[in-house]
């Protein structure tokens, strides 16, 4: 991968970076960081298809990694970007592109997150700026974060029509964060934290968008977030892919290779194919986004179908690997842990496919 960027330097903030300091170090002095930050903030200026590429090579390594990229690039870098101020991005783009800070996005609530509309986190007017209280789960990245794209509602009366995007700093008087408890089933290297927002206070230029207009800053973001975790999820079907080749060869039973079985050749098959209609299909959302044109319905295309794929082989790759990918002796078993999360993240599957159906159906009227 050619990034061709010399002397870049990141500060990398936060002594608790999940994913671990130096990795996130060498991101940075590489330029991922910035991936698809314009050259003018500091960034590569790379497009959908050249970050998507990026996001299944590192997802093919590790879904912590590609899951920190996503938020901090995708959900806040890209969405400050289309939604930002110019003193906004000026202000933050650079920084984000650096490593100097990270990025968390703080949508999900304990009853809110498929349902955007009804976040609970309130923003009430304080002169010539806003007071944010409120609770945030799982927000990933939170616990090194120096800054937090935070949706809260000015009227809850108003449902969606209501919410509206704040930037908030990282070391903003009243903001904390705790990890959440418990430990996780896969993405174990990141960080899932609990963001609590106590009268939080916020200035006018602070709004990422317009006041009300959160909404579609949320579902604009996401666009961005969801194709990367469908491309991550091309890469862990690789993976997977990858081990399986791997050892069908080199694996003997009955005299001869496991992979020269009829039964372990099917699922070899169907597996190389999914993989690669996943592939095409994170394609195309990338090649409409690269074009300018409206990709929703492809976006929630491609994360639906690669993600449940995803759950379904690393699966049979554990499964094909026998005894040894029921360990984390091979990569499999993490892939495996790592899988159900792509169906949950940046929206559900269930929330996929009413979006795909609502993109072909229309509304009424």
């Amino acid at each position: 991968m050619e990034l061709g960027i010399q002397g870049r330097t990141a500060l990398v903030t936060g002594a608790s970076m999940g994913i671990g300091r130096g990795i996130a170090t060498a991101l940075a002095k590489e330029g991922v960081l910035g991936a698809a930050t314009s050259r003018e903030f500091g960034g590569l200026g790379w497009d959908a298809m050249q970050t998507s590429l990026m996001y299944e090579e590192i997802g093919r390594a590790d879904q912590s990694v590609r899951g920190f990229l996503s938020v901090h690039l995708g959900l806040v870098s890209q969405c400050l970007a289309q939604y930002g101020s110019e003193v906004q991005k000026r202000a933050w783009l650079p920084r984000l592109a650096s490593g100097e800070v990270f990025g968390a996005y703080a949508l999900t609530e304990r009853e809110a997150g498929s349902d955007a509309g009804a976040i609970a986190t309130r923003a009430v007017k304080d002169g010539d700026g806003w007071r944010v209280s409120g609770e945030k789960v799982w927000i990933t990245n939170a616990l090194s974060a120096g800054l937090f794209v935070v949706m809260a509602t000015v009227d809850p009366a108003l449902k969606h029509k209501g919410v509206t995007a704040f930037l908030v700093r990282g070391d903003a008087a009243g903001l904390e964060r705790t990890r959440m408890p418990a430990v996780e089933l896969g993405h174990r290297a990141a960080e899932h934290a609990v963001v609590t927002l106590r009268d939080v206070r916020v200035g006018a230029a602070d709004v990422l968008g317009e006041v009300g207009g959160g909404f579609e800053v949320a579902m604009g973001g996401l666009d961005h977030g969801r194709l990367g975790v469908a491309a991550g999820a091309v890469g862990l079907l690789q993976a997977c892919l990858d081990a399986t080749l791997d050892f069908a060869r080199s694996r003997r039973q009955f005299g001869k290779r496991i992979g020269d079985f009829q039964m372990v050749q099917e699922r070899v098959a169907d597996m190389a194919c999914d993989t690669e209609a996943a592939r095409l299909l994170v394609w195309k959302a990338a090649w409409k986004a690269v074009h300018g044109e409206p990709r929703t319905r492809e976006v929630s295309m491609a994360k639906l179908f690669a993600t449940e794929a995803a759950c379904k082989w690393s699966a049979e790759a554990v499964l094909l690997h026998g005894s040894r990918g029921y360990s984390n002796e091979r990569a499999v078993e993490r892939h495996f842990r790592d899988a159900p999360g792509l169906r949950i993240y940046e929206g559900t599957s269930q929330v996929q496919r009413i979006v795909i159906a609502r993109e072909y159906l229309g509304r009424e009227g």
